[in-house]
């Protein structure tokens, strides 16, 4: 349990497509936007910061590829003490969460007070990789050059879209069901950016781009405002999966964020009036072929510490990794009952997810968090709950309360 710990300010950057808006932003640069915003938000030096907390995933896109400590530079580049201590981790698409996480043990250990949390992914920066020349002797010949961005996964485990196809197979959700959730993520996030709820977590950003003439950026560029079914069906597999394509999967994406939060004592301290209350927080790891079902096992966990059920839970979001993930977890909360199943998907992903927002992946464990707590102040307050997957089936789940 995480009583006494609180959010006090949240915010991210929009998302960008891969090779879109955000494309020419030094990694460091974009992860150090929604740092300075975030303690800026609350009119107060970044000095109050006891400690940062990173989400990272592959450091190649940094300048610095060998030990780039990604979290101190980027805490430099958004002008926090020199003092600030900080760790950057690497889960995979649970980073962020597992960073706000990590950041609540140290407070419940006594061991610090106020602390950032939240990651950066830069797909767009990306390079193409040469191995084996260093001690080949290499002369004469053609160089072949590896995308780490193909069949994106891991080298000796099979992509994670097929592992996800196969979860999805088993629990019989098929390719029209994973098209229709995908087009309900782009109806569902229409439907709110429409609605401004977007406005409190997105910082609009000023891009000034080579030959282009500078704009603001303030919507998550994944969003397809003209998707169908009848689009999504033309998709072609991918990777020789029976249902993945690139429309039911999120997008390869940049962007950052970051959430301030702190004991509730220091918020009294500092008569600040939080914004939410952290309930619950949990961390699985499960078999790593079984990776849609991770967000519902790290629920049920978090559900169990704070002695709350499904039902106490006022709104949702599983991660759209692919539209199987959620399909899949929400089968598993609620026995395979499909009606139940269909009950719960209502409150689930209510503004779109991955699928239409973006997914940067060591960024978006707290988006998650933030998209649900600004959905609660809407509401007049609640209990809301956050589960994302990633990392070869590692999952985080998260419980607020308003």
């Amino acid at each position: 349990m995480y009583k006494d710990i609180v959010i006090v300010s949240a915010v991210r950057t929009p998302f960008g497509r891969y090779g879109g808006s955000l494309r020419e932003f030094d990694y460091f640069d974009l992860g150090a936007m929604p740092m300075r915003e975030v303690v800026n938000r609350v009119n107060f030096e970044p000095t109050i910061v006891d400690e940062v907390f990173w989400g990272v995933g592959d450091t190649s896109q940094c300048k610095d590829v060998y030990t780039p400590v990604a979290a101190r530079q980027t805490l430099l580049k958004a002008g926090l003490p020199a003092k600030t201590p900080s760790i950057a981790l690497d889960k995979a698409c649970v980073s962020a969460m597992s960073a706000v996480k990590l950041g609540s043990m140290a407070m419940k250990l006594g061991e610090t007070e106020v602390a950032i949390g939240g990651g950066a992914t830069s797909f767009s920066q990306e390079p193409l990789i040469v191995r084996g020349l260093r001690f080949d002797g290499f002369r004469m010949g053609d160089v072949k050059m590896e995308d780490p961005l193909y069949m994106l996964g891991y080298k000796d485990f099979n992509p994670v879209s097929v592992d996800t196809d196969d979860v999805a197979y088993e629990y019989g959700i098929g390719r029209e069901e994973q098209d229709e959730w995908a087009l309900r993520s782009h109806e569902n996030y229409g439907a709110a950016w429409n609605a401004g709820k977007f406005k409190e977590e997105i910082l609009p950003l000023e891009i000034k781009l080579k030959k282009e003439e500078p704009f603001t950026l303030d919507r998550d560029e994944q969003y397809r405002p003209n998707s169908s079914i009848d689009a999504l069906k033309k998709l072609k597999p991918v990777y020789g999966t029976r249902a993945i394509t690139a429309g039911n999967a999120p997008g390869l994406n940049d962007g950052a964020t970051a959430i301030l939060f702190m004991t509730k004592g220091k918020a009294d301290e500092f008569g600040l009036a939080p914004l939410a209350e952290i309930i619950s927080m949990s961390s699985i790891a499960i078999d790593p072929y079984r990776m849609p079902e991770g967000p519902a096992y790290a629920a049920v966990k978090a559900l169990k510490q704070a002695d709350m059920t499904i039902d106490d839970i006022g709104v949702m979001e599983i991660n759209e990794a692919f539209a199987a993930v959620p399909l899949v977890s929400t089968l598993l909360l609620t026995d395979k009952d499909r009606q139940k199943a269909k009950v719960l998907r209502k409150r689930t992903n209510i503004n779109g997810s991955a699928i239409a927002i973006g997914h940067p992946n060591t960024a978006s464990g707290a988006r998650l968090i933030m998209n649900l707590m600004y959905e609660l102040r809407r509401r007049g307050g609640g209990y809301a709950l956050g589960a994302i997957c990633g990392g070869l089936a590692q999952a985080d789940a998260c419980i607020i309360k308003v």
